[in-house]
Formats: C-alpha cells, structure tokens, sequence
C-alpha cells in the first residue's frame, strides 16, 4: 500500500447533490466531505438515498444538481479519467464464480489497464490485504459468502484509490466474516485511504467511522463526529417502552414530566428522551398507566447514534 496521505487533505467534496425518478425525490441537496485517512459513514434505513448518492458520487448516476470534487477535480458520469481514482464495491457482488478468486483478480486488473509484473505484484498485494492467499486458487463458487465479500472489496483496491466507496459491504455474511471485513477497513483508513462507507448496522457506524452522515429520505439530517451528534440529544438516556392502550394520550402526559426532554409515539408503543432515565422511570410509567396505557416491555439505552437516529427522524434505524 501506498504511505499514507496527510489527513487534512480533501479528497472528496460534494455539494448539493439531488436525483429524482419521476415525482420520487430520492437524494435532496446532500452535501459533504472526506479527508485522506477518513472514513465517513452514511447511515441510514434502506431506502433513504445512500446508494443513490454514492452512485452520484462515483459518477455511475447523472445528477439533476449539485456538484462533485474528486481531488479537486470535477467529477460526472462522462469523466473517466477522474473515476480510476475511485475504488467501488457495490451491495451486489461483481465476481464471476467460475473463475477462481486469482483468475478474478487479474481479470479485473486487465481492465484497470494493469499488467504484466505490476498486474502480478499488485494482484498479490491485494490477497494478502484481504487475506485470501491460501484461497486464490479456489473457484469464487465454492467461497463462503464472506470470503467472496472480501473478494469484492478486494477488486476496489487493485488501481490503488484515493477514495475507497463501500456500499453495505457486511450485508448476509456471518459474524466471523463480519469482524475481518470491518478489521480491513480499519486497515485502509491507517494506510491514508478516503473511505465512504454506507450502512444501516448502527454498531458498523460506532466502530468504524470518523464522522457520520445521517441520512433520511433523501436528506442529510446530520453530520458530525460520534460526539458531536450525541451532543444534539445532550448526553441523555432512552427509554424505550413497548405499550398498547392510549398512545396519544400517553404521549401528552408523559411530556409534561419533569425531566423528560422529548417524547415520540409510535404504533409500538412510546420513546422518551431523559436526562436521568432510572430516576424519571417510575414517574413516567404511572403517567402511561393513567392516561391510559399498558406497559408491556421497557428498554433503556445510553446515548448512542441509535439516539440520535431516533431523534432526527422519529423512527428507529432499521424500522
């Protein structure tokens, strides 16, 4: 791998990027920015636009606005020069799984326009990084899945990048799988890579990322380091509680509570923000009890993204 960038140097920067199909707003004005040695993660639901921005970004969809930096070059679906700067692993695996996982690799070298001793060199680079030396000679059919997923994140790393594209790369593998792909991007991120990283696991987004984008409905609600989004809820606690009965009712006398910051209602039940959530509990069960409802299960979390998640948009990550 190449030594590593100095990491206030900007690799990517986009500004207002939109894409609709039809009347469907599917990306609204999302914006942002990422550092060599940065990964950056935009979390949100399936169908919130993540895969629609990337592809925006990779110059593989026309936008109907906005703009995109790659290096401080522009960048759109006819500058191909610009795109041999980006690594792009997509959610769907591009492998041929009759060809062994070598075969693969040199093949795809070939088109990065690779060869001879550099094709070879980098081709084991590659296996090596992603630790598939012992099983380049198998045929991709008879890889696990997430030793084919490491494959595909190893066909976006052949041309040497500066920007690294990850599109929910964890998505159906295993949990032994799961842990060496994120240990990978760990890596990349200490080898002075740019690293966009999409996904919806919440735990992806803690671990890997240096900032995060949340984004919801086409919209980028936020964005900031761990702390600094945690901060918009205040460092407070969330009180989930699975109930039936008089939501709204619920709703309305719980919010009057001393101590309780912010409350939603879903069809499940109540999510009460709280600065001192074991402290408020009972108060906020007799209020439910008395308006109405039934209590059938109660789940407190410490401030997390899953939070901040539920505070921006109302909802839970994955719902």
């Amino acid at each position: 791998m190449q030594p590593s960038p100095r990491r206030s140097e900007t690799i990517l920067a986009c500004e207002g990027l939109r894409r609709s199909f039809g009347d469907l707003v599917a990306v609204d004005g999302v914006g942002f920015h990422i550092a060599a040695g940065e990964t950056y993660g935009l979390l949100g639901p399936n169908g919130a636009g993540k895969t629609t921005t990337i592809s925006m970004v990779c110059g593989l969809l026309a936008r109907d606005a906005g703009e995109v930096l790659l290096e401080g070059r522009p960048l759109d679906t006819r500058t191909i020069a610009v795109k041999a700067s980006i690594g792009y692993v997509p959610q769907e695996l591009a492998l041929y799984p009759d060809l062994t996982g070598l075969e693969n690799l040199r093949f795809f070298g070939k088109l990065y326009g690779l060869a001879g001793h550099e094709l070879e060199s980098r081709v084991d680079e590659v296996l090596e990084v992603i630790d598939l030396t012992e099983r380049a000679g198998d045929r991709v059919e008879h890889y696990s899945g997430g030793m084919q997923r490491r494959l595909n994140i190893g066909l976006g790393l052949l041309n040497r990048p500066s920007l690294l594209v990850l599109d929910e790369p964890t998505v159906g593998v295993d949990p032994q799988s799961r842990n060496a792909i994120l240990s990978s991007v760990e890596r990349f991120r200490e080898q002075g890579l740019a690293v966009l990283y999409t996904t919806h696991y919440m735990e992806e987004a803690e671990r890997l990322c240096d900032r995060v984008g949340i984004i919801d409905h086409g919209r980028l609600r936020a964005e900031g380091t761990r702390r600094e989004l945690v901060a918009m809820v205040g460092e407070r606690d969330r009180v989930g509680l699975s109930a039936t009965g008089e939501l709204e009712a619920a709703e309305a006398a719980v919010r009057a509570l001393s101590g309780v910051d912010d409350v939603s209602r879903h069809e499940g039940g109540l999510d009460v923000v709280a600065r001192e959530a074991h402290r408020v509990l009972p108060a906020v069960l007799a209020a439910v009890a008395g308006a109405g409802g039934h209590v059938t299960s109660v789940e407190i979390a410490e401030p997390n993204l899953e939070a901040v998640f539920l505070h921006l948009t109302g909802r839970a990550l994955r719902e």
